[in-house]
């Protein structure tokens, strides 16, 4: 896999720490990593951070001492990394240092579509962009190189469909890590005060100029035969599919193709030659025209910008090939793909977040419900999820609605929701401010004891790090009384009538007094299945006294339970069930019970 070969890269390369949170399409970059190294017992250091902040923060310093080091996240989690970024691009670097910034285009599992190779402008960095799992193997090595040679971070920027294709890579050896820490005090740059920092602004400009010279990160003319006054430039996984399409059209001999390695800085030499050779030129790049926006003479380039090439989603080959042929002006025959019926996503059968959702909604039956960043968002199909922003924000939109209505004769409750690994990420500020101005809301934190939404990694209260090994864990509930909160209950949603009357007292208390913390403590199904840890099944089935009103599926939505005979009556699917019971207590006649 292409987060695979990444990986390899890293270690091939003598990266010495590797810090990442997670995050789809990047998670298993670090994953991978933590695997191959555990057997070799390397010095390497390797790291789940509690956020992406801390784990740019962890592995920049690593690189200020002389080692190679990199940190790898999604294109969102660089926004939270963004501060150190942009004064790492001043300071520079002493090792290697690699940022590998997942891209999302389309989006499949993100907030936004946001491209990386923004902040990289915007942070005047070089930003490396594969188009294969190979060459993101090949990359890391590059982006290694050019860091050390120009003394600055660099940006390695697959997107989805290079994270998770998949293609045969040839391995190299993984060399020893000899390299010593030798951190030389240099407090102008380590520690520059303003003064001192327009002096780097004016260096780091002076090195995108020589880094926009550098002849091995330089495009290249993929088919050296082609000629013609009308050229194609392309990047990233988009390249791969410009070149297939070429030849699916019969126009590799005929359009010039330069696949662009480094789409920031974009080469001065490059530009020249596109500007003096070629009367026109598309485009085509996901997700932003960052190449356009280099190339001066509008005119003649056809791309994002224009309109030619469309500005949302993702360009898949069929819409390539679509675009090589209008610009070539021959006809496309491509064939007509069907569109199989779509079925909306769901919490797992057995989530505990289902039942905490549940024993909300009866709690706060009208209440305004604010979310986050999770598997438990899809507590969206529940009606138990008004808001979505980004990490953390639960909590602070929790807050601001407290605020809207603050004076308002009929004041609605708020509860907010968000997950373990989440509030340890971003949540614990919110809640502190929470505290100090007295907001009157519900915090329920769905604690299931993992970051199951990016693939079960560990969160500070697990106790174990990327490669399995102990480590202190944090204990949550001293954490939320150490922000201030009084009121504080754990519970398991599992016990739905427990529960239901936990919540219910969280937001009796939160209407009078101030915030009021409740943690859903239940492990996650899969990764308790993972373990070999699942509970035994209790087995359910609904008898002859369901009349088909739909309560159970529209209010708890569990995929086990099923409309059968027309929807005149709700049935259990025995191979979805897990048997963990929860619906029991769910239907108002009392149609679902235990089978005896």
């Amino acid at each position: 896999m292409g987060n695979e070969a990444i990986a390899r890269g890293l270690m091939e390369n003598g990266c010495h720490v590797a810090t990442a949170y997670p995050g789809t399409p990047a998670s298993e970059i670090l994953s991978a990593v933590a695997k191959a190294n555990k057997p070799l017992d390397t010095t390497m250091h390797v790291q789940w951070a509690v956020n992406e902040k801390v784990a740019f923060e962890i592995a920049y310093a690593g690189c200020m001492t002389g080692l190679r080091t990199a940190v790898s996240m999604k294109q969102v989690g660089l926004n939270v990394a963004s501060d150190p970024l942009m004064s790492a691009a001043y300071m520079g670097t002493a090792g290697g240092f690699v940022i590998i910034s997942a891209d999302d285009p389309g989006p499949h599992s993100s907030q936004t579509e946001q491209d990386s190779r923004m902040m990289a402008m915007m942070a005047k960095i070089p930003v490396l962009d594969p188009d294969s799992p190979r060459q993101a193997k090949e990359m890391v090595g590059l982006a290694y190189t050019l860091s050390e040679a120009f003394h600055t971070p660099v940006m390695l920027r697959p997107t989805t469909r290079v994270c998770h294709s998949r293609q045969d890579v040839r391995p190299g050896a993984i060399p020893p890590l000899e390299r010593k820490p030798d951190f030389r005090k240099d407090p102008s740059r380590w520690a520059a005060t303003p003064k001192f920092r327009y002096q780097l602004h004016l260096e780091l400009e002076e090195k995108l100029a020589r880094i926009a010279a550098h002849q091995a990160t330089e495009p290249v003319l993929r088919n050296p035969k082609a000629a013609g006054r009308r050229a194609v430039v392309s990047c990233g996984v988009a390249a791969a599919y410009t070149a297939e399409s070429l030849k699916n059209l019969d126009l590799w001999d005929d359009l010039p193709f330069y696949q662009v390695r480094q789409p920031f800085p974009l080469h001065t030499a490059f530009v020249r030659l596109l500007l003096d050779a070629f009367d026109e030129v598309l485009i085509l790049e996901e997700t932003t025209g960052i190449i356009e926006m280099q190339l001066a003479d509008r005119d003649r380039i056809k791309g994002k910008l224009n309109g030619v090439v469309p500005c949302v989603g993702e360009l898949l080959p069929e819409k390539i090939e679509a675009l090589l042929a209008a610009f070539a002006g021959i006809e496309a025959h491509l064939p007509s793909l069907p569109q199989a019926p779509g079925r909306r996503p769901t919490l797992c059968a057995g989530c505990p977040h289902r039942a905490s959702f549940f024993a909300i909604k009866k709690a706060a039956p009208r209440g305004i419900y604010t979310s986050d960043i999770g598997c438990y968002t899809l507590g969206l199909n529940l009606k138990a999820v008004d808001t979505v922003l980004c990490m953390g924000a639960a909590i602070s939109q929790a807050a601001g609605f407290y605020q809207a209505y603050k004076h308002e004769e009929k004041r609605p409750d708020i509860v907010a929701t968000i997950g373990d690994s989440t509030f340890f990420h971003a949540g614990v500020p919110a809640l502190v401010d929470a505290v100090v101005q007295n907001v009157r809301f519900v915090l329920v934190i769905l604690d299931n004891r993992t970051t199951a939404m990016t693939g079960s990694q560990p969160t500070p209260a697990t106790g174990t790090g990327a490669s399995g090994e102990p480590l202190a864990e944090v204990d949550m509930e001293s954490l939320v009384r150490g922000c201030g909160i009084k009121f504080l209950e754990v519970g398991d949603p599992y016990d739905t009538d427990g529960f239901i009357s936990m919540v219910k007292g969280a937001v009796a208390f939160s209407r009078n007094e101030g915030p009021a913390v409740v943690i859903a403590r239940h492990p996650c199904i899969i990764d308790l299945a993972r373990q070999g840890k699942a509970a035994d099944p209790i087995e359910v089935l609904v008898t002859e006294d369901c009349d088909g009103c739909g309560f159970c599926l529209q209010h708890f939505e569990c995929p086990a339970l099923v409309a059968v005979e027309d929807g005149r009556r709700t049935a259990v699917d025995p191979l979805v069930c897990n048997g963990c019971g929860v619906c029991l207590g769910v239907c108002p006649r009392g149609a679902i019970v235990k089978k005896e």
